[in-house]
């Protein structure tokens, strides 16, 4: 595969991968903590209103846990398309 056609493959596969992560996240801190609260808060999670634990608790959670699945996903991204994580020390060495 030519360089270039690698890095289209590279940059696309790394935009898609963003963009189901940002619209878990937006899901989870805007849609399930605002919009949809007063609906969720009918079921009861661990003693508490569903839609208080998700603006309370879970949104963080779960921005800090898509924060450790992108690092995964770009470490085999990079494996796959051999990206170096620092192009510029590598022309430097």
């Amino acid at each position: 595969m030519e360089t270039s056609e690698k890095n289209k493959a590279y940059w696309r596969k790394n935009l898609q991968y963003l963009a189901i992560l940002l619209a878990i996240w937006f899901v989870t801190s805007y849609l399930c903590s605002i919009v949809f609260v007063e609906q969720l808060d009918k079921i009861q999670f661990w003693g508490y209103r569903l839609g208080f634990y998700f603006s309370q608790q879970a949104s963080i959670w779960i921005f800090v846990e898509l924060i450790f699945v992108y690092a995964w996903l770009m470490n085999r991204l990079e494996k796959k398309y051999a990206q170096p994580e620092d192009e510029e020390g590598a022309e430097q060495s």
